[in-house]
């Protein structure tokens, strides 16, 4: 990882993505039994669902698979999501819509930053679930 790492700059997209794959496949390659991780609650607040009737988090298996599948888009490629996540996402992006008239090259920041923080949050949540699974099993 380390010469990965010297190759790109430190704020490279392509040197984020490494980051999180990797993290990824050490989480894949540590929870042999990741079936240990259902029924454990999530700690991380991003985990509940906001506007639901009960107060309902993910479990730590929820979050293993939902990592994996990511990474695996990230490595991949775009493939299309089910009816119910696409009309999900696209009443989030009709507060965007402002952004479509401006200039390309701040609506290309705009996302890259968003980018950038959503890929540092899933890196560090595959780290931080790694270290859960390794104290449920005395590791």
């Amino acid at each position: 990882m380390q010469f990965a790492e010297n190759k790109f700059n430190q704020k490279s997209l392509q040197l984020a993505l490494k980051r999180y794959s990797h993290a990824v496949s050490d989480m894949e390659q540590t929870i042999l039994l990741p079936t240990l991780l259902r029924d454990v609650p999530a700690d991380d607040a991003w985990d509940c669902v906001e506007n639901s009737d009960e107060d309902s988090c993910g479990d730590l298996y929820g979050n293993y698979v939902m990592l994996k599948a990511i990474r695996n888009t990230v490595e991949s490629g775009l493939i299309p999501l089910d009816d119910h996540k696409v009309n999900s996402n696209n009443h989030g992006n009709k507060g965007l819509e402002h952004l479509v008239d401006t200039d390309p090259e701040a609506l290309f920041r705009f996302h890259l930053k968003g980018l950038f923080t959503v890929m540092n949050d899933l890196t560090k949540k595959s780290q931080g679930l790694t270290e859960k699974y390794m104290d449920i099993i005395g590791i």
